[in-house]
């Protein structure tokens, strides 16, 4: 039997920013009906024309979609990314916004959840590979919302079938940090090199939500991260060879603003994929950065 005739008829997807809007493409393609909540006018008018059936541009923390959504979904998948503000953004996103999914969800016969979080909730460093079951108790102030967020949905009592996939740094088509990142280098990049970069390309962060809605996997939490983890200084030696550029120096006195929103630097750790391959029936179309990105560089 082919994936796309065991996926859900139906679907509500919420937030379709980078993941939610390929996501929703993926499943027209295949058949499925798609709802859809978004809080960008643009992005909702991008929505009806991919054919999503039913588009509600509103605030997911609050109530008031709730009785505008007049479809039945089989199943629902939140993949809403950081309203912004810091931690009360963060809160408003997947606490809040998770809080209210589930109230709604008691109006549905919802038979599985798929949830995209973070590989950013583990704290480990030192070059250590993590798997699901490793100490999250320390992660830093924005990876325990993800896991107050997580809990819920796990705790949910009206759900058959719940997912959480904790998420790689996500690239591919039309996102291009670090190609950005070198072309603007000047020949030198702040921050370090050597710490583990964990990356997932967009299609298989789609092919992986697929296998959760359409499998038989048991309800869990799963990494969704490539085979090949490697370092920063690693990735950007190579795309920098591909790409006919200056191999970058890595300046650890200099921070970037993004190192600074994660206090300073990167953890230094490899997150593993196993569990997700064995138990989730899904492997990855580009299991390294180079599978990635050599379409685009050749």
């Amino acid at each position: 039997m082919s994936l796309s005739q065991k996926l859900p008829e139906s679907v509500f997807i919420f937030g379709c920013g980078y993941v939610g809007t390929a996501l929703a493409e993926y499943l027209i393609e295949q058949g499925v009906r798609v709802g859809a909540l978004t809080r960008n006018r643009e992005k909702a008018a991008r929505l009806r024309e991919l054919g999503v059936a039913e588009v509600i541009e509103a605030e997911l923390d609050s109530s008031t979609w709730h009785a505008q959504v007049r479809g039945q979904y089989e199943a629902v998948v939140n993949c809403v990314s950081s309203a912004g503000g810091g931690l009360d953004g963060y809160r408003k996103s997947y606490v809040d916004g998770q809080c209210s999914i589930l109230e709604w969800a008691k109006s549905q016969t919802i038979r599985t959840y798929v949830y995209t979080s973070s590989t950013s909730v583990y704290p480990q460093d030192g070059g250590v590979t993590v798997d699901e079951s490793a100490d999250t108790s320390a992660a830093p102030p924005t990876g325990q919302v993800l896991l107050q967020s997580e809990a819920m949905l796990a705790d949910a009592e009206q759900m058959d079938r719940w997912f959480v996939l904790r998420l790689a740094g996500i690239y591919g088509q039309g996102r291009h940090f670090l190609l950005n990142q070198l072309r603007e280098a000047n020949g030198e990049i702040p921050g370090s090199g050597e710490y583990a970069m964990n990356m997932i390309h967009l299609e298989d962060i789609v092919s992986a939500i697929s296998a959760a809605l359409s499998g038989e996997a048991a309800s869990g939490i799963y990494n969704i991260v490539d085979d090949a983890p490697v370092t920063k200084s690693e990735v950007l030696t190579w795309l920098a060879e591909a790409m006919g550029l200056p191999v970058p120096a890595f300046n650890p006195d200099k921070v970037s603003e993004r190192l600074k929103r994660r206090g300073g630097r990167m953890p230094h750790r490899y997150v593993s994929n196993a569990k997700a391959r064995a138990q989730l029936g899904w492997q990855p179309k580009y299991p390294s950065y180079r599978d990635g990105y050599a379409g685009w560089l050749s």
